[in-house]
């Protein structure tokens, strides 16, 4: 992590220092679309914003890529002891979790955030689908919606924060949608379906056709239009998160929207691919990428020098 970053957000302890740069590498590697708007931000937001990227990516990869033979209920039982022990002490001797500590205590961010996520990760150890949207729901609220409610201290906004925070979570909702939708295919190969049972069900569609697809490459014209359907209605949720970016801080805004249109332009691509999630994975092209968020950097200085 840039010492610029790090002076900014005046972290000077050299242990939080090297834990802070170790989140940001994960989010540099993995995170690509959340890392680029993050570099619209004020320095000093940055690390806070590696921080909970990198705990939800460290604690994801413990359900989704095991360590052979490891034990993942035991392994989130111990990040979940760990991080409380951590938020009461205020240090914690893994890298991940002092960075996410720090960045909790400092913008007084709900705990409570934090056990919703974990909940959701050890529902992927035993729920493999889910029969209708409200008990999907209850998954992508711990799973998405929590982190958007994370980022909201962060962030900043020009309201109340309780008035911002529908909006917030509406938002990681969407993100989270749109990777359900670009990511049927490993999901499948996972053992997993994050679509409703009961809307698939309405256009004909079953898991077992949806297997059918993953071996083919190819997507059955039933499939299509059930993902038309639920691409529209993750269009919804992003029409009900738009809102909230004008209740954030001015200079936060830039970074939001990026994401906002980075993420929903998956769904376009999805679209252009035909609907086929089964033969290519559905991205948003680097100069596109670039594009949008050169704009937003003449938004985001604009932002800071006005500020």
């Amino acid at each position: 992590m840039s010492r610029r970053e790090l002076a900014a957000a005046r972290i000077t302890d050299p242990w939080l220092r090297a834990a802070y740069t170790q989140c940001r590498t994960l989010n540099a590697e993995h995170g690509r679309t959340y890392f680029l708007a993050t570099r619209l931000l004020r320095p000093r937001q940055r690390p806070a914003i590696h921080a909970l990227y990198g705990f939800a990516r460290y604690t994801d990869d413990l359900v989704d890529h095991p360590e052979p033979g490891a034990d993942v209920a035991e392994s989130l039982k111990r990040v979940q002891a760990e991080l409380a022990e951590g938020l009461r002490t205020g240090r914690s001797a893994h890298p991940v979790l002092a960075a996410v500590i720090d960045t909790t205590n400092r913008f007084g961010i709900d705990p409570g955030l934090h056990a919703a996520f974990l909940e959701s990760m050890r529902m992927d150890l035993t729920v493999t689908g889910y029969p209708d949207r409200e008990s999907l729901h209850r998954y992508v609220h711990g799973s998405a919606e929590v982190i958007g409610l994370q980022l909201l201290p962060v962030l900043g906004t020009v309201t109340d924060p309780a008035e911002a925070a529908p909006y917030a979570a509406a938002l990681g909702e969407a993100f989270q949608l749109t990777n359900f939708l670009r990511d049927v295919a490993e999901d499948l190969d996972r053992g997993r379906v994050y679509l409703p049972a009961d809307e698939l069900r309405a256009f004909g569609v079953d898991r077992e056709l949806l297997l059918r697809c993953r071996r083919s490459g190819e997507a059955d014209s039933r499939v299509r239009r059930a993902l038309a359907h639920q691409i529209a209605v993750t269009r919804s949720v992003y029409r009900r998160a738009r809102p909230g970016i004008a209740l954030l801080d001015p200079v936060s805004r830039p970074c939001v929207a990026t994401a906002f249109s980075l993420y929903a332009r998956i769904l376009d691509r999805i679209e252009d691919h035909g609907h086929n999630v089964f033969a290519v994975r559905a991205k948003v092209g680097g100069g596109r990428r670039l594009a949008l968020a050169g704009g937003a950097a003449a938004r985001a200085l604009w932002a800071r020098a006005a500020g």
